[in-house]
């Protein structure tokens, strides 16, 4: 393959996308449509630019605070049916315009509920906005239920993850803060998950380091991990030829563990100092089993097809680099053998053969 890839060129490549949250990718003009239908009046702008502005602003103030206060709205006005409808099929729209063939998006059901909607109407409103978002642009959507690593409702949703996996729930996560909320503390969740064959990725190694991965891993028994970028700790002499693989990262690596990198937003949260310096170039690099995702597309300002140009422009990866992501993150998905070949098969890499 050759020819550098260009942002107009990647959009029309086939991409599959695993970590996207759906409370953090919201169009400005729909979150001022929700605000005003369901009566919600906090946001710091009815205006749909201004706002935009505002969440780009507040994202990127380096405040965690602020950070965070961004997620009140978006959820805020995500409290009925409707709404949760609208905005997964406006997802749904908007990654198929961005080429996304394939992609899993979680959401926490019991950050929906202060309406008291029960946790069954919240699944079931959001798999009815990416089916029919599904049928009418192309793509194929799964979701994740995502329980909150701070509350005590992890069984709960490891048990919905089940209930609804014959209609879309493809997997279970947690997510929240790291630092002092280990994985630990839902084992009884991932220990039900394991005895229903059901998968699951964790949150880890993003706000905390080894022992999160380690713990995620060797006691929780994680199909994939949510960002993972601290695995780069277990790593000496990044610079050399040939660096060090301590024992987890050697682990990692050989049995083949996704890691779903999300670059932009890694240098928001202080994960990364830069996309020059994110550790997604030596795990590449090393052959791990990287994957590329945008984890907040409104936070982040951003698109699955700009975090690829952003590589491209850091790395100067070619078409070839690209697939291989794309290759990964289909063999990583939560879906069945046959429909992942399919997918790389007559879709990723005739897509990519059209490109060069």
């Amino acid at each position: 393959m050759s020819d550098r890839p260009t942002l107009d060129a990647i959009r029309r490549a086939p991409k599959v996308l695993l970590h996207d949250h759906l409370d953090g990718g919201l169009r400005p003009a729909t979150i001022v449509d929700l605000a005003r239908e369901g009566g919600y009046t906090e946001l710091p702008s009815t205006d749909a630019d201004e706002l935009g502005a505002w969440f780009a602003e507040a994202s990127n103030s380096g405040s965690l605070e602020r950070y965070l206060e961004t997620f009140s709205h978006t959820v805020g006005v995500m409290q009925s049916a409707d709404a949760l409808t609208r905005v997964a099929y406006e997802c749904a729209e908007d990654l198929a315009k961005d080429g996304v063939v394939y992609a899993e998006v979680r959401y926490a059901p019991e950050l929906h509920t202060q309406t008291g909607m029960p946790l069954e109407q919240v699944v079931e409103a959001v798999l009815a906005g990416f089916a029919a978002g599904g049928r009418d642009h192309g793509i194929r959507v799964g979701t994740l239920v995502t329980a909150m690593r701070h509350q005590a409702r992890s069984m709960e949703i490891a048990e919905l993850a089940v209930r609804y996996r014959d209609q879309g729930v493809v997997g279970f996560d947690i997510a929240g803060a790291e630092a002092g909320y280990p994985p630990t503390r839902h084992l009884d969740a991932f220990e039900y998950l394991q005895r229903e064959n059901a998968h699951f990725t964790i949150h880890a190694g993003e706000g905390f380091g080894l022992p999160s991965i380690w713990q995620a891993i060797q006691w929780c028994g994680a199909d994939r991990l949510g960002h993972g970028v601290r695995i780069i700790d277990d790593i000496t002499g990044a610079d050399a030829p040939e660096p060090e693989l301590g024992r987890l990262a050697a682990y990692v690596r050989d049995k083949r563990i996704p890691l779903e990198m999300c670059p932009t937003s890694n240098i928001q949260t202080g994960a990364a100092k830069s996309i020059a310096e994110h550790p997604i170039g030596l795990l590449r690099r090393l052959s791990f089993r990287v994957t590329v995702n945008t984890d907040n597309r409104l936070m982040s300002g951003t698109t699955l097809s700009e975090e690829f140009a952003k590589l491209v422009d850091a790395f100067g990866y070619d078409w070839s680099d690209l697939r291989w992501f794309t290759v990964n993150a289909m063999k990583s998905a939560f879906i069945g053998f046959d429909e992942r070949l399919e997918f790389i098969n007559k879709v990723i890499k005739p897509g990519y053969g059209d490109l060069v």
